[in-house]
């Protein structure tokens, strides 16, 4: 075996061991993200804690203001500290908030739990795509994303069979402390986990690099071609430099118009099903359908994204793959989540919900597979996390904006308000996609992290 065959082995073994760690953690995020939109349609029934619709809206936006504020802060603070260290706080932070609420006896408490949780939520997400981005094998960066995006589809499914199992017979409080299970992942996280790689080279910190290359026995990454900046504001203001102001607002507003559709669909699915006449049971069947269209979605996505083919040339000399797939995945979004707002037979509604999973998903996570394909390894976490982050207003928007609609005894018309932001997204990805950004082409994250192969 040619020492270069050696390598290459070794630093495929070293990727799968970073996937992997990072699919646990964003699984456990997908939980503590949906297991609220599974548990309320019973809050709701029973009252649990004086909710009103309403009220239930404003609770789902504290948790995604607080991943805004995580994402904005998040990918800043990996960048500078390193990202397993921010992982590993993410995932603590998001754990003990979970318990806060299960124990919550006012709505108040609750929502401080939710808010805090939403921080560890929005951080954990950009800074473990950043992650997997560093680790990704040639030619399969969007694939990566799109696979660790998965998991917080599985975390979807796995809140509702929570809710199935336990909301019932015990109570909505026994789901969020499921939700606290994931503080026992953070010691072996810590352990196992490796610092990126790109990471340390980036910052200057030669000698950790080459101990960590040297203990999984894989080369070290090029030097980045020019010096990032080491202020968290240069960083933030390489995004708008020669240009790319345009590129990265065309991916914070494509990033608004999704982030209102994932989350504000997560939210209210099950209620608007159960307020159709469908009991509690049947409500979270589309909740399993909807995430296990995310899950078939990622990984279609993620690999048309990376096929030779589509990996054509914008006028700016950068691979349209992922915003392309991003642009037609949300066109075909909008048609779907349009569609749940007509009367259909049973078996046409599942088919359009996991249809609609499919595409809705999966187009939001090609916006920040472009976004990180696209960057330099060393402000790839800012960029991501700011894209994420001011897609979080949408996000805070969507639940709201459900719960206002419900309220008002108006929820067909929530699903044309979503509707309509697939299509704005589809736009603004779009644009993006043909525009093409100034930096040189990357194709894939390998030309940063130069394991053999």
């Amino acid at each position: 075996m040619s020492s270069s065959t050696a390598l290459s082995r070794r630093g495929s073994r070293l990727a799968a061991l970073v996937v992997g760690l990072c699919w646990l953690a964003v699984l456990f995020d997908g939980l503590d993200m949906f297991v609220y939109g599974s548990v309320l349609p019973h809050m709701l029934e029973q009252k649990a804690l004086g909710i009103t619709p309403g009220l239930a809206g404003d609770l789902g936006s504290y948790a995604t203001f607080g991943m805004l504020v995580g994402a904005l802060t998040a990918g800043t603070v990996a960048d500078r500290i390193g990202r397993k260290k921010l992982m590993v706080a993410c995932v603590a932070l998001f754990s003990l908030a979970s318990g806060l609420c299960a124990v919550s006896g006012s709505v108040t408490v609750f929502g401080l739990g939710r808010t805090i949780a939403g921080v560890g939520l929005g951080g954990l997400l950009p800074t473990a795509i950043s992650m997997v981005t560093d680790y990704a094998r040639g030619g399969r960066g969007a694939l990566t994303v799109g696979a660790l995006m998965t998991a917080h589809h599985a975390g979807g499914i796995l809140s509702a069979y929570v809710a199935k199992w336990l909301v019932e017979p015990v109570g909505w409080r026994a789901a969020f402390w499921v939700c606290v299970v994931p503080l026992l992942f953070v010691p072996v996280l810590a352990k196992a986990m490796p610092e990126s790689l790109s990471f340390l080279v980036a910052k200057g910190r030669a000698d950790e690099a080459r101990e960590l290359a040297a203990r999984y026995e894989v080369e070290l990454p090029a030097a980045p071609a020019r010096k990032e900046g080491t202020d968290r504001w240069a960083t933030l203001a390489g995004l708008f430099r020669g240009g790319e102001w345009i590129q990265t607002l065309l991916y914070w507003l494509a990033s608004f118009g999704g982030l209102l559709l994932v989350y504000g669909v997560a939210t209210w699915l099950p209620t608007l099903m159960r307020g159709e006449g469908y009991n509690l049971g049947s409500a979270l069947t589309f909740v399993v359908l909807f995430n296990l269209g995310g899950i078939v979605g990622m990984l279609v996505a993620g690999r048309a994204s990376d096929l030779p083919h589509a990996r054509l040339r914008s006028r700016g000399g950068t691979p349209t793959g992922a915003p392309l797939i991003s642009a037609i995945w949300f066109a075909l979004t909008a048609v779907g989540v349009f569609l749940l707002s007509v009367h259909m037979p049973l078996a046409l509604t599942f088919t359009v919900v996991f249809l609609t999973g499919v595409f809705l998903n999966s187009a939001q996570t090609m916006i920040y597979a472009t976004v990180s394909l696209r960057s330099h390894s060393g402000n790839r976490a800012t960029a991501v996390g700011w894209t994420s982050g001011m897609g979080r207003f949408g996000a805070v928007f969507g639940p709201w904006l459900g719960g206002q609609l419900l309220a008002a005894d108006r929820g067909d018309w929530g699903f044309t308000a979503f509707a309509l932001a697939g299509v704005s997204s589809m736009v603004f990805i779009g644009i993006a996609a043909l525009r093409g950004s100034k930096h040189p082409a990357q194709g894939s994250p390998r030309q940063d992290l130069l394991t053999a192969s």
